[in-house]
């Protein structure tokens, strides 16, 4: 069995995801795979660098995300550009990493951790999605709070994925991350029995 794991920026999915690979689940995370394509030498990066320039590169070749960010979430053309390039690799690697964990232990549950997955159209690629949800204003205040932003890059960052309530109406399963760690907890609870033991 496989779900993809989708939310907003700084609605916990990472809690989420590091609960279920505590109950056995295994993990695959699109941030995970999208940095290893933008290590030096990956001809990824290269293809970044080509299109955006060498100010989007550290002293020692390493991506330089700050910069890049600047660049990509105060224009959506630059972003579609940077998609352009990123989207099909990271697909490419974790369709590779879902066919290899379903062949080792086909009935083991298969969690792909992916942020932009409604954005990116890849919904019919999973059995069910499950979405992390908290409000808007929840969200917002987050995402300042752990990447130390101003009102307007935050608010910059959630303009550019899916409304978080339009994601919650899509969901096959809504997880509820607005309150304690233990409601959530036990929200991962309820799924499991019901859909994995």
């Amino acid at each position: 069995m496989n779900i993809g794991l989708t939310g907003g920026i700084a609605t916990g999915k990472s809690t989420v995801s590091q609960m279920l690979v505590a109950r056995g689940a295994a993990l695959i995370d699109a941030d995970v795979v999208a940095r290893r394509i933008m290590e030096p030498g990956h001809p990824v990066l290269a293809k970044v660098v080509e299109r955006f320039g060498e100010t989007v590169l550290l002293a020692g070749g390493q991506l330089n995300r700050k910069r890049l960010g600047e660049i990509v979430f105060s224009d959506p053309v630059e972003r579609k550009a940077l998609e352009d390039i990123t989207h099909p690799a990271i697909r490419r690697e974790m369709k590779a990493e879902l066919d290899a964990l379903e062949r080792e232990n086909p009935e083991r549950l298969v969690v792909a951790d992916i942020p932009l997955l409604y954005e990116s159209g890849l919904e019919n690629l999973y059995e069910e999605i499950m979405v992390v949800y908290v409000p808007q204003s929840l969200q917002l205040e987050r995402l300042m709070q752990r990447d130390a932003l101003t009102v307007q890059e935050a608010e910059l960052r959630l303009a550019a994925q899916m409304n978080i309530e339009e994601k919650r109406r899509r969901a096959d399963i809504l997880i509820d991350n607005s309150r304690s760690y233990e409601e959530t907890e036990s929200q991962i609870d309820d799924f499991w029995r019901s859909r994995v033991l």
